[in-house]
């Protein structure tokens, strides 16, 4: 399955958001997920937190963010969960960015483990 997170960090309103996207039904054959339309994505959650405790989990560390950024909607499988938490780090850390976009391919997972 394709996915694709859409993070958005709100100044105004103090808050954080991310947007969950997957490609359901048939998946397009060897196109690179950068190069896929909005309308091959399907929007399946949004997750909204307040800014306080984002940014309280992040001066507690990768693993505490990542708990914080799970919840009975949004719960991704840790190598996703990983990159989206050091996304929203940056995006903490940064006075320029205030949205990241993100690419899985289970396939991706499929290919290490067959590497390892």
């Amino acid at each position: 399955m394709r996915q694709k997170y859409l993070i958005l960090q709100d100044d105004n309103q103090n808050q954080l958001k991310i947007r969950e996207y997957a490609i359901v039904g048939k998946q397009p054959k060897n196109q690179d997920a950068t190069i896929l339309r909005d309308d091959h994505f399907s929007f399946l959650c949004e997750e909204t937190y307040e800014g306080k405790i984002i940014v309280s989990a992040i001066s507690k560390g990768l693993s505490a963010l990542i708990a914080a950024l799970r919840t009975p909607n949004l719960f991704p499988i840790e190598p996703y969960a990983t990159k989206i938490a050091e996304s929203v780090m940056a995006l903490y850390d940064s006075e320029d960015d205030r949205s990241a976009e993100l690419f899985f391919d289970d396939i991706d997972l499929v290919s290490v483990v067959l590497e390892g």
